[in-house]
């Protein structure tokens, strides 16, 4: 084996690379949980699951802007941030909306999918994909 590839192996099976997974799979199931606690539709969770996913489209018209699209919708930041509003306002579709877009996100970290850069798709902050 090359030392790039002994790189990239180690750098992909690395604890701290375990470790971000295993936080995007804390923040997946915990906003299950918090979406369950609430007694949210599961048809709607099932139905706007991957609406974040639509920023792709964004991507294969526009690489650039695609790729800040795609990483405006898979940061917590906002997310979170329309979940802390939603709680302050009692406003519950807010909530429902957050919590299914921070599962999401969470989701996808569990799987490696992390913010691009736009030298490819592909090429993410936690690996490439």
């Amino acid at each position: 084996m090359t030392t790039q590839a002994q790189s990239t192996a180690q750098t992909q099976f690395s604890v701290q690379r375990i470790i971000l997974h295993l936080e995007g799979l804390t923040v997946f199931l915990s906003s299950i949980a918090l979406y369950w606690h609430l007694g949210a539709n599961l048809w709607l969770f099932l139905l706007l699951f991957f609406s974040p996913d639509l920023a792709i489209v964004v991507y294969a018209m526009n690489k650039s802007l695609g790729t800040k699209a795609y990483n405006l919708v898979h940061t917590y930041t906002l997310s979170i941030a329309l979940g802390v509003i939603s709680l302050l306002l009692g406003w519950q579709l807010g909530m429902t909306l957050a919590l299914i877009w921070t599962a999401h996100i969470g989701f996808d970290r569990t799987l490696g999918y992390g913010i691009k850069y736009e030298s490819d798709f592909k090429d993410t902050h936690l690996q490439r994909i």
